[in-house]
């Protein structure tokens, strides 16, 4: 349905890339330049196209398009080298600074980003070396803070009496939690009864599309622990990895942060309000290394909190999933505190990633620091290590992003907006980083 909306909305902006000298839509040749790009939609049109055909050379570019069809067949197609998308992204700036005239809009702010992210991303496929600093701020519009690693082992202090014993803590945290691990054959109902509570509390506060839905499966040998790939039309794929046992308290994390209302709903709320309402084509493709995914990975894990307020989280998982599990109820409030503690290490993975990035520490050592400071086994460090290799400066839009997402709804609380209204207005309106920061 989205495409042929897409199409007849857009029927303008098409005719207007017949210009270009290629089924891809990506200007070419010696009279690219001269080409004069006239509309916002134009270039929103132009930037899917040049993402999407940067998705052919970076396979993990492309998180979800939504589409015409037709677009993404001539990328494939065509493969238009990475010099001419990158002087593609800088006519794209140089248009939308055009375009602008005496004041730039929201959609023009955005788009600017956007394609300032692409360029960013080209650099670096073509073999440019950015500093952990220069590549978020870069592509994600964010900058972690400089950390203080003592105030990390302040925190393991705390924890270490929590679970005292002779072991290393990481091996005590490591074997607790493994205690708690759901089994496989408990697996698929304590999911779809984690997913069902986050469903039924978002849907409490906000209405849905009737034909919104999503499938669940589990997956194996992915570096990510959980994945929503959004297929449009409202509906999304939630892939869980099984490689290594999952948490109990997993459970809702996921469904809560893949689904509702993290991923699957948020792509949901972009594709009704902002693709079918503003009409806003560039929206059809979320490219991963850029701006929006702070926002979405920071609202995803803000999300938990927001659907399980308080205690709530702790109280569903002891009275309904641990029973689900065969897991003893009495283990909760343990499990409880121990992950509340634990969230004043959630920083921890930049700073290593960091240091680990730019060269200032070995593999070994980088494993070494996140079983320390992730308290976790060797084997999940090197999981972790594997996804921060893979995804790079990312790994700052999961705890940055969610402290981001969460001071901007704690100041709008504080001014007497409903938690579920502040969230949803965040989710619905194109913003990035840098205009939620005061």
């Amino acid at each position: 349905m989205i495409r042929g909306i897409l199409l007849g909305l857009f029927a303008g902006g098409l005719a207007a890339c017949d210009r270009a000298d290629n089924s891809s839509g990506i200007a070419d040749g010696p009279s690219a330049d001269s080409v004069q790009i006239v509309s916002v939609d134009e270039v929103a049109e132009r930037f899917v196209r040049l993402g999407l055909a940067l998705g052919q050379h970076d396979p993990d570019y492309v998180d979800a398009y939504h589409g015409p069809d037709e677009w993404a067949e001539a990328a494939k197609a065509d493969r238009v080298p990475l010099a001419k998308l990158k002087a593609e992204a800088a006519r794209l700036s140089e248009a939308l600074a055009n375009l602008a005239g005496d004041g730039v809009d929201v959609r023009e702010r955005m788009l600017s980003r956007l394609v300032s992210s692409a360029h960013a991303r080209i650099r670096m496929v073509e073999g440019e070396i950015l500093s952990f600093d220069e590549e978020t701020r870069a592509l994600y519009d964010a900058v972690a803070p400089v950390y203080n690693i003592a105030e990390f082992d302040v925190a393991l202090e705390s924890i270490d009496a929590l679970l005292p014993g002779d072991a290393s803590l990481a091996a005590r945290v490591d074997a607790f939690r493994a205690s708690l691990s759901i089994s496989a054959e408990k697996r698929a109902v304590v999911f779809d009864a984690a997913i069902a509570a986050c469903r039924e509390r978002t849907l409490a506060h906000v209405s849905l599309p009737e034909t919104e839905k999503f499938r669940l499966e589990f997956v194996t040998d992915k570096p990510w622990g959980g994945y929503n790939w959004y297929q449009g039309d409202f509906e999304s794929l939630i892939e869980i990895n099984v490689d290594l046992p999952i948490g109990i308290d997993r459970a809702v994390d996921l469904g809560c942060h893949e689904g509702y209302p993290g991923h699957h709903f948020w792509n949901t709320l972009i594709e009704r309000e902002i693709v079918d309402g503003e009409g806003w084509v560039e929206y059809t493709l979320y490219p991963l290394f850029s701006p929006l995914s702070l926002i979405a990975e920071g609202s995803a894990n803000f999300g938990i909190e927001l659907a399980f307020p308080g205690d709530e989280k702790i109280i569903f998982e002891r009275d309904v999933l641990f029973p689900l599990a065969g897991l003893n109820p009495a283990d909760a409030p343990k499990l409880a505190e121990l992950n509340r503690l634990q969230q004043r290490l959630s920083h921890a993975r930049n700073f290593i990633a960091r240091d680990y990035l730019d060269g200032r520490i070995e593999r070994a050592e980088a494993v070494a620091l996140l079983t320390k400071y992730g308290l976790t086994s060797p084997e999940r460090a090197e999981k972790s290590l594997s996804f921060v290799e893979r995804y790079r400066g990312y790994v700052i839009n999961y705890n940055l992003g969610r402290d981001i997402v969460a001071a901007k709804i704690a100041r709008d609380v504080s001014a007497g907006i409903d938690p579920w209204v502040a969230f949803l207005e965040l989710l619905s309106s194109p913003a990035t980083a840098s205009d939620l920061v005061q």
